[in-house]
């Protein structure tokens, strides 16, 4: 009864090939492929512009053309939220190309997230659907089935709730699949790829590592592992860095079931396999999430190369001499970065230079477009000594801005559409409850006083991060009970700002999450209108858990 789940894309843009290694590698029943994230909704919005019959991943459909046969020939069903703005435009496309190569195939789509119209001034807005319409159309038989935006995890919960039977009030184990599709939704980051101690393995077994797959049970359960002799590893380390990764508390949410993350259970089950069990789940909440996305306006932006001595004198200078063309039709917003890269004494040029950025937004073109370039590259003879630029200014470019709200269940018209036109109203869920936070646990014993060692964290702390519109969040976590003993108590809120000054004027909230030995912070704002507005240096935040890995602190010897 165990059923065989596994990822071949994490993002739109993923590696091409990896369908075909997953359909060939090894034993698989049902492959899953996300393509969608906040901006890509964007980027297909925008092509939908252009050509209303596109706003689908088309690269989907070029790796069918090599890959749809084998699908067939070995009986794995194929789902994926590839049909974003478009799904009924690309199941038909997919049937297209069954019919071209000589294939009867039966291809499904789920639509209903598409609020777009309710939204004036949005360029795309989509509720986060669940995964029952999934599981509708692959018990009516369905060999591909094409979604549009439904929560990353649904693409594992539709087809185990298909295979298993499961019904909307199976909480636990509908829980335990959202955990295990979490897992799998963005491929090898659970294979090694982006985890925090990559340095202590070999190389060459991270060169190219293999997508993850997820043998689930009918309790929900599962083992999360990848095809024999692929590269990588998966171990409980991997498996609680991508857990962690783009969630918040304890009570995860979904349109399906509320997933405590606080009760799930990792254990190593052999080499490269982590069972997972445990999963508690809760009713959903009685709404559902809609993503937003519309035109901020337009920003521009210049970054000045400061060489040698005097790096602050000379950003000064820069700022003094743009001051007129800013005041002169003032753009709505104006932010100035000094990243000091600069080395005393350095050997080569790039290593002797420092970076400030100029990034200036405002809802009309004219505000941040020629003027200001114009201003800036006017400096060049007349400017500090050194004066060069790393790229010529535009003249402005159009940026989105993301917003999440939230609309009841009932609202939603969620159906599933069968490969011979028929419809089938996937219901709302009868049992809901409202979320609540859960009470933080009690922290485990302090270590006792010992010696300590002024060392970055990441000596003895993994972390991964990531966005979630503007916020961001990093999940911190020790492998074993001594370091979680120290951690907790360690890396309170008011200690995080302390290392993260960007957080120091932000709110902050930290969540426990004791079985996993981990923290996790939700900092509110730090991204700014969310990624495609681009107001920090790492607009995803996805490095910001490893600025924190390295950062200082007094460290136990104990535990070096």
């Amino acid at each position: 009864m165990t059923l065989r789940i596994g990822n071949f894309s994490g993002f739109y843009g993923d590696r091409f090939d990896a369908l075909r290694e997953m359909l060939t590698g090894g034993e698989v029943d049902v492959l899953t492929g996300d393509y969608l994230a906040e901006l890509t909704m964007l980027i297909l919005a925008r092509d939908r512009l252009k050509d209303p019959s596109s706003g689908y991943a088309r690269t989907f459909l070029r790796q069918l053309e090599e890959t749809l046969g084998t699908a067939q020939e070995r009986g794995v069903r194929i789902v994926t939220n590839a049909g974003g703005l478009n799904p009924a435009g690309l199941a038909d496309a997919v049937r297209a190309l069954a019919g071209r190569l000589g294939l009867p195939m039966r291809v499904a789509h789920v639509e209903g997230d598409d609020l777009t119209a309710r939204h004036p001034g949005s360029l795309a807005a989509h509720a986060y659907l669940g995964g029952f319409g999934i599981a509708e159309c692959l018990r009516a038989g369905a060999d591909v089935v094409v979604t549009g935006r439904v929560t990353d995890a649904a693409l594992v919960t539709g087809p185990a709730a298909a295979h298993f039977g499961w019904k909307p009030t199976d909480h636990d184990r509908l829980a335990g699949a959202v955990v295990a599709g979490h897992v799998l939704e963005c491929g090898a980051q659970a294979t090694g790829g982006n985890y925090a101690f990559f340095a202590e393995r070999d190389p060459r077994e991270l060169r190219r590592p293999g997508f993850p797959l997820a043998e689930i049970h009918p309790d929900g359960s599962c083992v999360v592992t990848k095809h024999p002799g692929t590269g990588g590893f998966v171990d409980v380390g991997t498996v609680t860095a991508q857990l962690l990764y783009e969630t918040g508390g304890a009570r995860y949410a979904g349109p399906d079931v509320t997933t405590r993350l606080d009760t799930v259970r990792l254990t190593q089950d052999g080499p490269d396999r982590v069972r997972i069990e445990g999963v508690r789940g809760e009713a959903p909440p009685p709404t559902l999430k809609v993503g937003r996305n519309r035109l901020g306006g337009f920003r521009n932006e210049v970054v000045f190369v400061l060489t040698g001595l005097d790096i602050e004198a000379k950003a000064a200078l820069v700022r003094e001499q743009m001051s007129d063309a800013l005041a002169a039709s003032p753009p709505a917003d104006v932010r100035w970065d000094l990243a000091r890269t600069d080395r005393p004494d350095a050997d080569t040029e790039e290593t002797a230079s420092a970076l400030l950025r100029l990034v200036v937004r405002d809802p009309d073109q004219q505000k941040v477009g020629r003027v200001l370039s114009g201003a800036a590259i006017e400096l060049a003879l007349g400017g500090y000594p050194g004066f060069h630029v790393v790229a010529p200014p535009g003249k402005g470019s159009p940026y989105g801005v993301f917003e999440d709200v939230y609309v009841p269940q009932g609202d939603v018209g969620h159906v599933a559409v069968l490969d011979d036109g028929r419809r089938i109203t996937v219901d709302p869920p009868q049992d809901t409850a409202v979320l609540d936070d859960v009470p933080p646990p009690a922290p485990p014993e302090p270590l006792p006083p010992g010696p300590t060692v002024r060392a970055p964290l990441g000596r003895v702390v993994g972390a991964r991060s990531g966005d979630k519109g503007g916020n961001a969040n990093v999940g911190v976590w020790a492998r074993t009970d001594d370091a979680w003993r120290w951690l907790a108590h360690e890396l309170t809120v008011e200690r995080f700002r302390e290392l993260i000054p960007e957080a120091r004027e932000l709110p902050v909230t930290r969540h426990a999450l004791p079985n996993l030995r981990a923290l996790n912070f939700v900092v509110e704002g730090i991204l700014g209108e969310g990624v495609a507005a681009q107001a920090r240096f790492d607009p995803q935040a996805k490095a910001l858990g490893e600025w924190l890995r390295s950062r200082h602190a007094d460290i136990p010897e104990v535990l070096l």
